[in-house]
């Protein structure tokens, strides 16, 4: 299953789940990351923490090790931007 953080600057997925437990599941779900939403990736930071991401119409930042627990579905381009 491919995560948030496999995703390249440009692609976007639908959130299949949230792999995480507890404070962090609740932190993210709270952030807007909830399933069925659509993700696109916006950037990454040059040693590739933290990532940009576009979610609901606003870009968000977070961590590597956070991304990693969000399974999603590769699907075209998202953001208000034309798909590549």
């Amino acid at each position: 299953m491919r995560t948030i953080n496999k995703l390249k600057p440009g692609e976007s997925g639908t959130v299949l789940e949230i792999g995480s437990s507890g404070a962090l599941r609740r932190r993210i779900i709270d952030m807007g990351i909830t399933p069925g939403a659509t993700v696109t990736m916006k950037k990454m930071a040059p040693l590739g923490d933290p990532i940009e991401i576009c979610v609901r119409g606003y870009n968000l930042s977070i961590r590597k090790t956070e991304a990693k627990e969000i399974a999603v579905e590769k699907i075209a381009n998202f953001c208000g931007e034309k798909a590549i």
